[in-house]
């Protein structure tokens, strides 16, 4: 077995996944700019990665550069994108369409990767029949029609603590394999569902720890 073989197998560690979108954005930022070769050091040196850990972690997806010459920066996007599954379009309805809902409908970079959100769902009557980025609203009622009628790829749940394991069990129960969850409940769904946590208070928690321990937060 070689040595790729060997790191697939034991699966692909959460640092290297958490990485592949900072390598995708960076290196559509440099597309956008017609920088056209880049070495594993220079990358490397502008995301303050070493070398090493960027050529290990796409190691595990093949053999993307040449010694001695680097990156074709358009082909290394191109195998970034594959990687994660941009390729293809995502069906996406959002639960909730309070404050942080309307936000994250709202954010156009989404639909240009090719994340269309395409109904929005909320259990407020008020709220009912008014447009949030090109959706009409639907009374939360007419979920489960929906999901039965139409092929959706993720659910993302932008509702109140109290409410939101329901709203993934009704996701779930229709089909849906991928969650995007902004709510603070930790859900919990069948093995095969993919749960992507969004915790936005954990995060202002980090920054406030490394604003008050920055030797620590240093040496990271």
């Amino acid at each position: 077995m070689s040595t790729r073989e060997k790191k697939k197998a034991a699966g692909i560690p959460d640092g290297v996944i958490g990485r592949l979108p900072v390598y995708y954005r960076y290196l559509t930022e440099l597309t956008e700019n017609d920088i056209q070769r880049i070495s594993s050091a220079q990358l490397g040196e502008a995301l303050g990665i070493t070398a090493a850990q960027i050529r290990s972690d796409f190691s595990y997806f093949g053999s993307f550069g040449q010694q001695g010459y680097g990156y074709k920066v358009d082909q290394l996007l191109e195998q970034i994108k594959a990687i994660l599954g941009l390729n293809r379009a995502y069906h996406m309805v959002l639960l909730g369409a309070g404050n942080l809902g309307r936000a994250v409908a709202s954010y156009g970079n989404f639909r240009n990767r090719g994340f269309d959100i395409r109904a929005i769902f909320d259990s407020n009557p008020l709220l009912e029949g008014n447009y949030l980025a090109g959706c009409i609203i639907q009374p939360v009622s007419r979920l489960e029609h929906y999901l039965s009628t139409n092929k959706v790829d993720i659910g993302v749940l932008a509702t109140p603590r109290e409410v939101s394991q329901e709203m993934c069990d009704r996701l779930v129960a229709q089909g849906v394999k991928g969650i995007w969850n902004f709510s603070p409940l930790r859900l919990q769904a069948p093995e095969d569902v993919v749960i992507e946590h969004m915790h936005l208070t954990e995060s202002l928690l980090r920054l406030s720890f490394r604003l008050t321990n920055p030797q620590a937060a240093a040496s990271e």
